[in-house]
Parts: C-alpha cells; sequence; structure tokens
C-alpha cells in the first residue's frame, strides 16, 4: 500500500524556489503539523545542505541509532541511485529524524551499497537503471510502517512523483514576489506534455493568509 504523499514548498508568485527568502520557522511550523512518518528528501536538496561538511569516517563515527516507541520524529529517506551521498552521520547527527534510509537502485556501486553497511544506514534497493519510487513507497509502508510521508525537496523530485501520480496532496506557501528568468527552478519541473491528457487536475483545499503576506494554498490531487 502506498503512504500519503504531500508537497510542500515555498515559492514566488511565479512558482520559483529561487530567488525568495522564506521564514523557516514558518514553513516548518506549518510542515510540522502533518506529524509525517517520514520526510522525503531529494539528493540534490540534500548535498547543497551537506556541501560545507566532509565525509563521515565510516569506523570512527557511525554508529547503530536505537530509537524507543514514545520516538515520534520521522525518518529521513533520500533517493540515491548513483550513491553520491557519504555525510549520512551528519544528517543523524542533525536530530531531526530518528534514523535515515537510503533509496538505490541495481545500478548502484556495490561499493556503496558495502558503504552504506558499514555505516549502519538502513537501505532499500527499488529499481533497475534508477529508483522505482512506487516501490520504495510501498515497501516503506510495508517494512516501516510509513503511513505519510511529506517531501521536502525541489522541482525534480516533486517533478517525478507528480508525473507517476504519486502525490495526493500539495501545499505551497506564495510569498509575494516575482522572480522571473528563464531556468527551471520551479516546484514541479519534467519534460514538456505532448498532450493536455497530461494535466494533473486539482481540487482546492484550504487557503489562508499568513505573516509576511504570504499565502497558504493546499490542494488534493482529483484521481
Amino acid at each position: 500500500m502506498l503512504p500519503h504523499i504531500i508537497l510542500h514548498n515555498a515559492m514566488s508568485i511565479d512558482g520559483r524556489t529561487d530567488g525568495i527568502d522564506p521564514d523557516l520557522g514558518q514553513f516548518y511550523e506549518i510542515a510540522s503539523r502533518w506529524r509525517e512518518d517520514a520526510t522525503l528528501a531529494g539528493s540534490e536538496t540534500i548535498l547543497k545542505a551537506l556541501e560545507d561538511m566532509p565525509a563521515d569516517d565510516v569506523e570512527s563515527e557511525l554508529e547503530s541509532t536505537t530509537f524507543g516507541p514514545d520516538d515520534k520524529r520521522p525518518i529521513l529517506v533520500v533517493p540515491d541511485s548513483r550513491g553520491r551521498i557519504k555525510s549520512w552521520h551528519r544528517l543523524r547527527s542533525c536530530g531531526y529524524w530518528r534514523d535515515i534510509l537510503s533509496i538505490c537502485s541495481h545500478t548502484t556501486p556495490k561499493s556503496h551499497l558495502d558503504y552504506l553497511k558499514r555505516a549502519k544506514v538502513n537501505c532499500i534497493v527499488a529499481g533497475d537503471d534508477r529508483v522505482d519510487l512506487r516501490e520504495a513507497l510501498e515497501r516503506m509502508n510495508a517494512m516501516y510502517g510509513v503511513k505519510t510521508v511529506r517531501v521536502d525537496s525541489g522541482g525534480t523530485l516533486n517533478g517525478v512523483l507528480l508525473r507517476q501520480g504519486l502525490v495526493d496532496e500539495i501545499s505551497v506557501l506564495v510569498h509575494p514576489c516575482l522572480v522571473g528568468g528563464v531556468s527551471p527552478r520551479s516546484i514541479f519541473m519534467a519534460q514538456d506534455l505532448t498532450s493536455p491528457e497530461g494535466v494533473i487536475q486539482l481540487r482546492l483545499t484550504h487557503v489562508e493568509r499568513l505573516e509576511g503576506g504570504v499565502v497558504w494554498i493546499r490542494y488534493e490531487q482529483v484521481r
């Protein structure tokens, strides 16, 4: 069974995710209301957050984690088919998540899978050439009891999830600014459609004005 998938993003009026200065306290206070079981983040998002951090010293720094039934923090899940993330200890030590999970594919280098095993990082292998997100999400539900997933990522991962029909709810914090530009830095990045049949239809469920002129809009996908 698939978990309930929520996209939550901040953007400008013209849909850009760059060039804005969101209030992170506001953003994550709203995000916390879903009480997600898992936070799904794109590898590019994580790599950007970790760009100033060194890679893990696996032998000296990484230890397995234990958590009790009262630990309500979500797990962090990152699709990483190419095995680029090497700072799992830094992610684990942030304290935001109770555990971490890497999603790989059958083309992920064996050396990286061995590293994850030594590093005591849980791993799901799903997909041949690239990560099969549908399979991975179904296995997250079956293996870890994940019922609600909040996506904390940019337009690329959002685009894959939306094109595959995996998203149930979309939440956007629309900031009172216009960015412009021709680079594709929007909350939804995917190949251009060849027909209108691929347009994703949404149903408005909530509109709320927040501090700073920000408007919180929520939609659910029409099935």
